[in-house]
Formats: structure tokens, sequence, C-alpha cells
């Protein structure tokens, strides 16, 4: 994500002192996370779906939040982007056509029309207002995704689309907020079983899937989820300064465990004839982001067998 604003990887933006109330993060009413200074308050209301938050703050540059939790920002939106996008695609290798549920803030099919051998995407969002909203206050994280005439937008229910579309997809990108609010339906086994159905041969699924110091139990569920529909399925991290413990898990299914497991040489040689520009992805950092420390592999035992 190239940042416009001057808010990227380095230091943060000066400016002046704000005195608004802090932005929360708060679970069943319980302050969840650390409060975010709100410089300026850009826009703070309800849309159709959900309630929707954008402002600004002097560290991580605008921020956007959903529901009261925080979902990218100007500074480090791009760590979470990249690492959404760009595993799936290099590793599978030949990626023509791709689906995105969610990503209404346009970060991540920014990232996707980066790769100009993808002949066709198809992004859906439920809630139009945050495509508007993104666009209008961060066009520096959308930039002119939205007008790449390779990319369909549509306005639906993620659930809804998966179930009715024929179409067949080589990657499927669930860029979804927490499962609350709409996005709760893309959390189950119906939408996970409707996704497979609709990958080709050899296709790959990837999912925000949570944060492991606090989400372990659920990522158990997930994987075990995972495991029952796909021959390989797995995860790996990143770390995204802004997210409640500054770590975030993505989850990765396919039939085709082969993917999952290509060896740096072939990842470097694919990301070379890609051309793209990265701020935080390299074929290093891919195949380090699978190497999972213990505590996680604890952390989602209660639901899951590693293997």
């Amino acid at each position: 994500m190239r940042d416009n604003s001057g808010v990227g990887p380095g230091r943060p933006r000066q400016q002046s002192i704000a005195t608004a109330d802090p932005f929360e993060e708060k679970w069943d009413g319980r302050p969840y996370w650390t409060g975010f200074q709100v410089e300026r308050m850009l826009f703070d209301d309800r849309t159709r779906h959900q309630h929707l938050t954008i402002f600004d703050n002097p560290v991580f540059g605008r921020v956007v939040a959903l529901d009261g939790f925080v979902q990218t920002t100007e500074r480090d939106g791009f760590i979470y982007n990249e690492m959404l996008a760009h595993p799936a695609i290099l590793a599978h290798g030949n990626v023509r056509r791709v689906l995105i549920i969610g990503g209404g803030g346009g970060g991540m099919l920014r990232e996707v029309v980066k790769h100009r051998s993808i002949e066709s995407i198809v992004q859906v969002e439920i809630d139009a207002a945050v495509v508007e909203m993104c666009r209008k206050y961060l066009p520096a994280v959308c930039g002119d995704a939205f007008d790449d005439p390779r990319a369909t937008l549509v306005i639906a229910d993620g659930l809804d689309f998966v179930e009715r579309t024929d179409e067949r997809f080589d990657v499927i990108i669930v860029d979804s907020p927490d499962p609350i609010g709409p996005a709760a339906v893309l959390f189950n086994r119906r939408f996970y079983t409707a996704c497979r159905r609709r990958l080709a041969a050899g296709g790959v699924l990837v999912t925000q899937s949570g944060f492991p110091f606090t989400d372990g139990e659920r990522l158990g569920e997930a994987l075990a989820l995972f495991r029952s529909l796909f021959a390989d399925s797995a995860y790996y991290l990143a770390a995204v300064p802004s997210y409640p413990t500054g770590s975030i898990a993505f989850g990765w299914a396919s039939d085709d465990s082969a993917v999952r497991r290509r060896p740096l040489a072939v990842l470097e040689r694919r990301f070379r004839a890609a051309a793209i520009a990265t701020h935080h992805y390299t074929p290093e950092v891919h195949l380090a982001a699978f190497a999972l420390p213990p505590w996680f592999s604890e952390a989602i035992a209660a639901d899951s067998s590693e293997t």
C-alpha cells in the first residue's frame, strides 16, 4: 500500500494533540483493547448494516472501524492486505480468477490487481456505504483499484453469493470483519462448504481468522472445520500493530497440499516474474509465516489436533 498521506512505514505524522475522547474497542460493552486517540472524526454513523467509524489518529493515520472494531489503518494496513493476498496467489502460480469476500476498504483489491496475469476479480461486499466512504476518505488505501477493468464489485451477502454463483475461482480471499453483525455467516461450515464448491482444481481459500491470544478456541474450531472439508489446511501469522495483541492469524485451505509447500526458489522466481511492489511481503516472509510458535498450537489445541 502506497500511503499518499505521508503515513506509512517509518515515522508517524506530527499533528496537534487531540482533545476528543479516545476510540476504544469493546466486547460485550467492556474495553477490549487500548484506546486510539481521535484527532479528527470524519464519519461516525450507522449504515444499513453496521456502525462505520472513520477518524484520524496521530500514530496510525486514518483509521476505519466497523461496529467498534478497527479494520484497517493507513499506516499498517498494508501488512494485512499483502499477507492475505500474495501468499495464495504466488503459491498457486497460475491464478486467473479471484473472488474477494468483504474488503470494502479496497486495500485487498489493490494488492490483487497488482498481479497482471489475473484476468478477473469479483469482489462481494455487503455494505455499499463502506466502499463509498473508504473511497472518499481513504484514497491512500484503495488507490484506483475499484476502477480496474478486471474487477467487478458486487454489493451482496457473501454467503448468498457463493451459494448461488456457478463460477469457479483459483483463489478465494475472505477479507471479513470479526464474526459479529453481518460477517457472522462467514465463519461457519455452511459458508466454507460453499467456498469449497466454488474453488477450481488446485484452488486456495484464505481467510481472516482472528487474534491468536484472544481467539484460540474459535481458531481451533475453525481449523477442525477446515480439516473436515479440505485435504490440506493450516494457519499462518502476521504482526499488525493496530490489531489486538499485535498479531493476526490467517486460515489456509486447499485440496492440493503441494500448493502450501512450494519451495523458496519457486516463490522467488514467481515473485520476480510478477514484478509487484510490496512493503512487507517477500518469499522469505511467506515461508516464515507458516512456522508457528508453540504457544499458538497450545492456544488452539482444545479444539483441534496438530499434525
